[in-house]
């Protein structure tokens, strides 16, 4: 009865979060190359995200955005 409990203690689930934390975080890691090509097709078209995700493989316009904005939003202010 009391083995339920700890099949799936609160420990155990915050750990799972963590490790999609995890998971999330390194996909806004970029290579130089991919930093670079955002930036130089930023410099051409803006914030035309879908179309600066369209010139890099495996990357969505969300991701690009995100890491646009977290890297570049501070300093632009």
């Amino acid at each position: 009865m009391g083995g339920i409990d700890t099949d799936h203690p609160s420990s155990d689930i915050s750990s799972e979060y963590a490790k999609e934390g995890t998971t999330e975080d390194s996909k806004l890691k970029f290579s130089e190359d991919e930093e670079d090509l955002i930036a130089r097709m930023f410099r051409l078209v803006g914030e035309r995200w879908s179309l600066i995700a369209g010139r890099i493989p495996g990357r969505t316009a969300e991701e690009i955005e995100k890491y646009w904005t977290s890297k570049y939003s501070s300093s632009s202010n």
